[in-house]
């Protein structure tokens, strides 16, 4: 959580100098603004992606400790069922099993053994 907000942060502060530097200076520097700009969205489009990766809004709002492979962490409810959807977790070699409420279609990614 605060390696997000830091790189949120610097996205966000990168970004405004961008676009000082386009809008305020211009010219020669305006143009390295415009990179600016580029690198700060790509930062901030990165941190955002990245906090929902596998886990539910529900478990980010209650600051729940991320789980192995970075799955949800404590029991399901239990109208999350367990799907035959299986995946390999890249980062972390974590087998993961997808879990589905049938109602909403909503998702669960928990870590098996």
């Amino acid at each position: 959580m605060v390696t997000r907000v830091v790189l949120g942060t610097i996205g966000a502060l990168v970004l405004i100098a961008g676009l000082l530097l386009v809008f305020v200076v211009g010219g020669v520097a305006g143009l390295g603004g415009v990179w600016l700009i580029i690198g700060g969205a790509i930062l901030l489009v990165g941190v955002l992606i990245e906090a929902t990766r596998y886990r539910s809004q529900a478990a980010e709002r209650g600051n729940l400790a991320p789980g192995p492979g970075g799955g949800e962490t404590g029991p399901l409810e239990p109208r999350f069922v367990a799907t035959s959807e299986v995946f390999v977790d890249p980062t972390s070699n974590r087998q993961m099993r997808v879990y589905v409420d049938a109602r909403t279609g909503e998702r669960r990614y928990v870590a098996e053994n």
